[in-house]
């Protein structure tokens, strides 16, 4: 008996709608609404569909444009800086290249800044390599049309995006200088695995304290980041895999539990995201539970 497509493709549409939406939430809500429209085809219905994969992928990416629509107004709403909903992934996902920079809280911010249709399009066309004919049919556009969208979101986000082309080793070694220099309240050791130009951005969602608007310089966060060794002593802070990369897990103590997504190059960290909203950690609890 051959496994129902839905059941082979889940994997395939929870990363589309999680690169689409930004949220693990939102992500599963839209896979589960895709199994419900396609788990009420009748058998007729489905034997006029020849090609399952594509006809879920257009259910999943018209369920996530129209969630897109509600979220932009959410967002706008939202106290603070947005970031992505952390994603858990395993040393696997790190292997295929292009999928763990893809779903990295890095290209998910740029991902961010694009339009609906060309948040869509570059997702399924650059990370999936799905065929024009078929983004326009799941767009309602003319494949002529989506090309010259896929053409302004590659260079939208090619302007934008940052490189991440450090191995898993270099990521891990970088990452434990730090978390090391951050519970010792070390600042030349800050001073030395974070870039000058370093970048910060944090999201407490309004319901967890964190820095206002991004701060820029590791002159000026080091000292700050330094008196994380007074303020949390004994805090737990370990490495895990997160959206195909390197990153961290911080607890102070049961409470304003932070999840810490890198960007590394030349050996030195250039821009650090640090999820705070808690609404956003709840599917990673488990996972500090079994670290400590």
């Amino acid at each position: 008996m051959s496994e129902d497509p839905f059941v082979a493709h889940r994997s395939l549409l929870f990363t589309v709608a999680y690169e689409m939406l930004g949220s693990v939430a939102d992500a599963e809500d839209v896979v589960q609404e895709t199994w419900l429209r396609w788990a009420g085809l009748v058998d007729a219905e489905r034997c006029e569909v020849r090609d399952p994969r594509a006809y879920l992928v257009r259910i999943v990416t018209r369920l996530c444009l129209n969630r897109l629509r509600t979220l932009a107004r959410q967002r706008e709403e939202y106290v603070g800086e947005w970031l992505p909903e952390p994603l858990l992934t395993s040393p696997d996902v790190a292997e295929d290249v292009e999928l763990a920079e893809s779903v990295s809280i890095a290209m998910l911010a740029v991902l961010e800044t694009l339009l609906p249709a060309e948040r869509a399009v570059f997702v399924l066309r650059e990370v999936f390599d799905v065929p024009y004919d078929e983004i326009a049919e799941a767009l309602d556009k003319s494949p002529a049309a989506v090309r010259q969208i896929a053409t302004r979101a590659r260079k939208h986000v090619a302007a934008r995006r940052p490189r991440m082309s450090v191995s898993r080793t270099e990521q891990e070694q970088v990452v434990e200088r730090f978390l090391a220099a951050l519970t010792t309240g070390d600042v030349p050791g800050l001073l030395a695995v974070l870039a000058p130009d370093v970048l910060v951005v944090g999201d407490g969602g309004g319901l967890a304290p964190t820095i206002p608007k991004p701060v820029r310089g590791a002159a000026k966060l080091a000292p700050v980041m330094a008196r994380f060794a007074e303020v949390a002593p004994g805090a737990s802070a370990f490495i895990v895999d997160l959206n195909g990369g390197i990153a961290a897990r911080i607890d102070p103590g049961g409470e304003n539990d932070t999840a810490v997504s890198f960007v590394i190059e030349d050996g030195r960290i250039t821009r650090i995201y640090a999820i705070r909203n808690p609404q956003k950690l709840e599917r990673l609890g488990k996972v500090a539970e079994l670290r400590r």
